[in-house]
C-alpha cells in the first residue's frame, strides 16, 4: 500500500462520503487481507471488469490481474519510474497492456529520460469540479504549498542528478526578502535538516505543520482554497528531465480559482502560460508572476478556473484516455 501522507480513518472517511462504501479496499500487500471489501468480492469484479487502471503496478496480485483484458500501468511519477526501470531495478512493468504517463514530454525529442522500450500514452491530470468550486475567501494570503521536503531517493542517469524538492527550493531561499509577498509552505522536513531549516528561517518562509494543515482530505482542500495562490516547486528531477510534469495538488488550486506559479518542466509546449498559470525557471521569473497577479487579481483567478474547466476537467480528460486505450 502507497502511504499518501494522510491517515487511513481519514481516508476511509471520503469513500463513504461520495457513496463508494460497497466499491473500496484496501489491500495488504502480499496477501489477502483487506479493509472494506473482501478478497473474495475484489475476485469478482475483477473477473467482471474491462479495465484497470494500475497507478505504478501497485497493484501485483495475479489472481486479480490476470482475468482483466486491459491493465493499464499509470506512472504518476514521469522520469523517475523510467530512470529506475533503466537502471534494472523492478518498476513493475511486466504483465500490462498499455502504458500511461502524466509526463507531457515523455518520449519526446527533448526529453532525455528513456522509455524503455515503451509507448506512453500521455494523459493530464483529471479533477471532478463541482467538488472544488471556485474559493472566494482568502484566509492565507500568501503564496502556498503542500509537499515534502524529500521524498523517496534520487537517481543519477549519465552523470545528471534527477534530485528532489530539497535540490529545487535551495535556489530560491531568498524569494521572500525579494517581495512584499508572503509564503507559506506546509513542508514535511525532518527537524534534523537543521542548515535548510535555518535558512527557510531567514529568509522569511512561514513554515506550516503539514499533518494539522492537509492531515485529512478535508483540511487538504481547505488549506488551498483559502490560499491566494500557489508557489509550486517541483522535484530537481522534473525540471531537469523536462519530462512535462504537472501536479494534482496544482489543479486543485486552479479548479479553485487560484493562481499558480509553477517551476518549468517542460510542461510549455502542452499547457497555455500568462494567465492563471505561469511557469519560472529562475526568481525573476516568480517575481514578475507576483507582480501580473496583483495587477488584476480577478482576471487571473478566472483564467485559473478556465484551466481547470479546459484541460483538467475529469469529464473531458477520462473519455480521452478511455478512447486511446481502446475504449471508444
Amino acid at each position: 500500500m502507497k502511504n499518501t501522507g494522510f491517515r487511513c480513518g481519514s481516508l476511509f472517511e471520503w469513500p463513504f462520503k461520495f457513496g463508494l462504501e460497497d466499491q473500496a479496499a484496501l489491500l495488504l500487500a502480499d496477501s489477502r487481507t483487506t479493509v472494506g471489501l473482501s478478497y473474495e468480492r475484489l475476485g469478482e469484479i475483477a473477473r467482471q471488469a474491462d479495465l484497470l487502471i494500475n497507478i505504478s503496478g501497485m497493484l501485483t496480485d495475479e489472481n486479480l490481474l490476470i482475468a482483466i483484458p486491459v491493465r493499464a500501468y499509470l506512472d504518476l511519477d514521469p522520469a523517475f519510474i523510467q530512470l529506475w526501470h533503466a537502471q534494472g531495478i523492478d518498476m513493475r512493468f511486466a504483465g500490462h497492456t498499455h502504458f500511461v504517463t502524466i509526463g507531457q514530454a515523455i518520449g519526446e525529442c527533448d526529453c532525455p529520460v528513456p522509455t524503455g522500450g515503451v509507448s506512453w500514452i500521455k494523459t493530464l491530470q483529471p479533477i471532478v469540479l463541482s467538488h472544488w468550486p471556485v474559493a472566494e475567501r482568502i484566509t492565507n494570503d500568501a503564496l502556498t504549498t503542500i509537499a515534502n521536503w524529500r521524498g523517496y531517493g534520487s537517481v543519477e542517469h549519465k552523470g545528471v542528478h534527477y534530485g528532489q524538492k530539497v535540490h529545487s527550493l535551495r535556489q530560491f531561499f531568498d524569494l521572500p526578502s525579494r517581495t512584499q509577498e508572503k509564503f507559506m509552505v506546509a513542508m514535511a522536513i525532518h527537524p534534523g535538516e537543521v542548515a535548510d531549516i535555518a535558512e527557510l528561517d531567514r529568509f522569511g518562509w512561514q513554515r506550516l505543520d503539514p499533518a494539522r494543515i492537509a492531515g485529512t482530505p478535508r483540511a487538504y482542500q481547505k488549506f488551498i482554497q483559502g490560499s491566494k495562490a500557489e508557489f509550486g516547486i517541483a522535484k530537481s528531477g522534473y525540471v531537469l528531465s523536462r519530462c512535462g510534469w504537472f501536479s494534482d495538488r496544482s489543479v486543485c488550486y486552479l479548479a479553485s480559482g487560484r493562481p499558480v506559479i509553477a517551476q518549468n518542466t517542460g510542461l510549455q509546449p502542452y499547457l497555455p502560460f500568462g494567465a492563471g498559470l505561469f511557469a519560472f525557471q529562475s526568481a525573476d521569473d516568480v517575481l514578475a508572476a507576483i507582480d501580473s497577479i496583483n495587477t488584476d487579481y480577478q482576471k487571473h483567478k478566472r483564467a485559473a478556473r478556465d484551466l481547470a474547466e479546459e484541460y483538467f476537467d475529469a469529464s473531458k480528460v477520462l473519455p480521452c484516455l478511455l478512447s486511446r486505450l481502446g475504449f471508444g
